[in-house]
Formats: C-alpha cells, structure tokens, sequence
C-alpha cells in the first residue's frame, strides 16, 4: 500500500501537461538529434529528471509494462507511477514496453528488451535514458529521416558499448528499440531509422 500523503504531486494540469509532453516527444522521434523541451512544471522522484518523470507520466498507463532501473525501481518512482499512471513495474525487459534508467545506472544490451515482430514493430521497448548532459561528450554523426543531411549530437554518458549496439539495433529495421535521452527537461529522440557514426576529433 502506497501512502499518498507521501506521494509527489503530478502534472499540475493532466491533459494540457500530457498533450504537450506527448507533442516534445513525437517532435524529438521525428526530428532527431533536435532537442526538445518539457515545458510543464514538475518536481520528480529522486532519480528522475523533469523530463523523464514528464514521459513517464505521458506514455506509461496500465496497459504498459515498465521497466526500472535498480536505482529507480528501489526508490519511491513505482509508487508515483502507479498511483499517477496506473502503470505496473516489471522485472522482465523482454516484455516491457518502456524502460527508465537514471543516469547512475548502467544501461543493459539493448538485446535484453523487446525487439518488436515484423508484423508488430511497434511492440518494441522504447529506452529512456537520463544522461549527465546532451552536449559536451564525443561528437555523433546523425542521419535517415527527418534529417536533412547530417546532424550532431554530444551527449556525456551514452555506454562504451553504444554505437555498437545502435548498429546491431539499426540492422533490424522494423523490428528495434528506439531511445530517448533526457537531461534536465530537455530530450532528444534517437528513433531506430536513425543511422549514428562517430566523428573523429
């Protein structure tokens, strides 16, 4: 049993803040590597940043199976969810529809959670990855749709393992996870279709 007087508060005004939410992250998976602000007032969970907690809120409901990271999973964030959102912590990432993972944690193969089916794509884990910033770290080349040419990103605190695995990701289209990195309130959206390379100093 969750002690609400314990509870954050959520959105301050549900629909508008979810609306305006949901557009940030639509705009961020159809324009990648463009940053994208939550704009809604939000006090988060430990380990959440405004960002984060906004999408949580926004796209998890009871018929979407969350994962969390250790970190969030032992704090007061499924609480919050299931009280805000109605939405149910699993332990399985192959079954989850989204996943959360604060920035202190390490980020699982992106193999370990649901790939989709050719006929289902959709089905798919959507990662949301708080990290230390989106600029200043090692410079990514981004292109394939919604990108005229070539874009940057430069986030600090993508894996070691990351351009692997997005290359391995990328070579399953339309099955794949697609990713979203928030930091603060911003966001920026790294759907599967997305082609990333390094670019070298």
């Amino acid at each position: 049993m969750v002690a609400t007087a314990t509870l954050l508060p959520g959105f301050a005004d549900p629909v508008f803040d979810a609306q305006s939410s949901f557009r940030a992250a639509m705009d961020a998976l159809a324009r990648p590597s463009t940053v994208q602000q939550i704009g809604c007032p939000l006090t988060p969970p430990k380990g959440l940043s405004a960002a984060s907690a906004a999408l949580m809120l926004t796209l998890c409901d009871y018929d979407t199976p969350v994962y969390l990271s250790a970190a969030l999973a032992q704090g007061a964030v499924p609480g919050w969810l299931g009280f805000h959102a109605g939405a149910k912590v699993t332990s399985d990432k192959s079954t989850s529809a989204f996943a959360f993972f604060d920035k202190s944690s390490p980020l699982p193969a992106f193999s370990q959670f649901s790939q989709g089916t050719q006929d289902y794509p959709d089905r798919s884990t959507t990662i949301v990855l708080e990290v230390a910033s989106l600029e200043g770290g090692a410079r990514l080349s981004l292109s394939g749709p919604g990108i005229k040419g070539a874009n940057e990103i430069s986030s600090v605190g993508l894996p070691a393992t990351f351009l692997d695995q997005w290359r391995a990701n990328r070579a399953l289209f339309p099955r794949g996870i697609d990713l979203i990195l928030t930091c603060g309130n911003r966001l920026i959206g790294l759907p599967r279709t997305v082609t990333i390379k390094a670019l070298e100093v």
